[in-house]
């Protein structure tokens, strides 16, 4: 375990908002799991690769980060990887070797802890999809804990570990069940007629395509996508509809045994709508290439995105009277 005192923060969230905090903790394995002593005394933020954080201010308590390296173990198609791990290279490592169900997550910045408890998707696939197991261990008491994949209580960009009440808990190993079976997943309209001969193929082209939407994280801070696509009742569709004919067609949502429909909106086509692609406010803008990412014209604060996200939910929810919520985690 590596300890660090009054720690600037800006290499350590995406976006590159500079902000400083109390104490840094650098979890190196297992063995150093034992927080209590630590946790106990100060108020904990557990940080993965900082991808999806938006620091408003300081951070006065202690900063939890699982050391970046690869950990993983194999148990016939169950892969268990180290939460540390950079999501991006679980996903080679699995295609390296021979073990498929992942590659339409590439790409996606973040540690594979963070993709659990954010239930990260891209491209017609979700984390959930995959995952059988989550293990984790309390701040407060030290103990251990292993999930299900059900109990994991999965859904939009969510999980159990962003409840209320369950934000003791880090994220500590990751069990994914894959395939030894190569079957590409194209059902997400976007990868129609990319190469995918092989699962290596498969995901360089969606690495390609997703950089050809995202800004790149060495060239403009962001925290990905900023709000989440919101789901909407029948009356909000058919409204919306009626009011605008060009509007993408959603995602319709049914849950098992339950009669009623839910449908995702597109939150990018939205904002877009709502004039605000490729706007600036202040050293925040909106990416002129997806109107779904805000990011740092340089040197921005995290008072001028949050400014910036505010004023784009006001205007979409007086432009449509739907309103939009951060994925981004704002501290």
């Amino acid at each position: 375990m590596k300890v660090y005192r009054n720690v600037p923060l800006k290499e350590f969230n995406t976006f590159g908002i500079a902000a400083r905090a109390r104490r840094l903790v650098v979890i190196e394995d297992d063995v150093d799991l034992a927080l209590s002593p630590f946790a106990a005394n100060h108020p904990s933020l557990i940080l993965g690769a900082g991808s999806d954080t938006v620091f408003t201010h300081d951070y006065n308590g202690m900063v939890i980060m699982l050391e970046q390296k690869t950990l993983v173990t194999v148990d016939g198609c169950n892969v268990r990887a180290w939460a540390g791990m950079r999501m991006d290279d679980l996903v080679q490592w699995t295609l390296d070797n021979g073990l498929y169900g992942l590659e339409n997550l590439s790409a996606i910045p973040g540690t594979v802890g963070a993709a659990a408890v954010q239930n990260v998707g891209a491209y017609g696939v979700e984390a959930k999809d995959s995952i059988v197991s989550v293990e984790t261990i309390s701040l407060g008491s030290s103990k251990r804990h292993r999930y299900t994949g059900d109990e994991c209580h999965f859904a939009y960009r969510t999980s159990r570990f962003k409840e209320p009440g369950n934000g003791d808990e880090l994220v500590v190993w990751v069990t994914f069940a894959l395939s030894r079976e190569y079957v590409p997943n194209l059902s997400y309209t976007a990868l129609e007629g990319l190469p995918h001969a092989t699962a290596q193929e498969l995901r360089e082209a969606i690495t390609d395509l997703r950089w050809q939407k995202l800004p790149r994280p060495e060239e403009h801070g962001s925290a990905g996508s900023f709000f989440k696509n919101p789901v909407v009742d029948e009356a909000t569709y058919q409204r919306l509809k009626a009011e605008h004919p060009d509007m993408p067609a959603p995602h319709a949502i049914t849950q098992p045994h339950c009669p009623i429909v839910t449908y995702k909106l597109s939150a990018g086509w939205l904002i877009d709508c709502a004039g605000w692609k490729g706007k600036t406010m202040g050293r925040a803008g909106v990416w002129p290439k997806n109107a779904l990412v805000l990011y740092n014209t340089g040197g921005c604060t995290g008072e001028e995105v949050m400014a910036l996200a505010k004023a784009i939910q006001d205007d979409v929810t007086a432009k449509f009277g739907v309103t939009l919520q951060p994925e981004a985690i704002i501290i």
